[in-house]
């Protein structure tokens, strides 16, 4: 069984945040895979599951949502586990997956660190930083604007694409086959 999961902040105040990009990506996969809902109040989460996959969106908010990701795994014992979320060190349109390493500071990698350590995947999808001046927290929290939702909604698709050859698929060839240097909005 592998799980799946989505980092963001849930209510509808975050719902098209920059932070939110891993809970949009879930919410794709649950569409189209019409994956069912198994939510259960311990999860603290909203966890759906299709087949040997469960996709989970942590309902702690960003920086808890190690809580979440411990509970479920305590509950099912995933053989995978593989974390989608934003990156501010990649520019908008690239996404880059990897195994384990560092939380780059980000709060919801550092919570699931901290609860179950850093053995899994990562979707890692760039929304890239502030401009100079702009206030890092101000700006993962804020909204993509007008312009950038074009290339979000390429980069959710193919985060979703990505997200399920690493389900199939060795980490090397997912790497392979979605090299880091592609820009999925190039030309937009």
């Amino acid at each position: 069984m592998t799980l799946i999961v989505g980092l963001g902040n849930p209510t509808d105040k975050y719902r098209n945040n920059r932070h939110n990009i891993g809970f949009m990506v879930v919410d794709k996969l649950v569409n189209d895979l019409n994956a069912q809902n198994i939510s259960k109040s311990t999860f603290k989460g909203t966890l759906f599951k299709k087949g040997n996959l469960l996709l989970l969106k942590p309902m702690t908010f960003m920086n808890l949502s190690g809580e979440s990701v411990l509970a479920v795994s305590r509950y099912y014992k995933p053989e995978h586990i593989i974390v989608v979320h934003d990156e501010l060190d990649i520019e908008l349109g690239r996404i880059k997956i990897k195994h384990g390493g560092s939380s780059g500071g980000h709060n919801g990698l550092k919570s699931i660190d901290t609860l179950i350590g850093n053995d899994y995947n990562r979707v890692r999808i760039g929304i890239s930083r502030p401009p100079a001046g702009r206030d890092v927290i101000k700006h993962v929290l804020s909204d993509f604007t007008k312009e950038e939702w074009s290339c979000v909604n390429v980069v959710i698709d193919k985060a979703a694409e990505i997200t399920l050859a690493l389900t199939k698929n060795d980490l090397a060839t997912a790497q392979n086959r979605y090299p880091a240097k592609t820009n999925y909005c190039a030309g937009m």
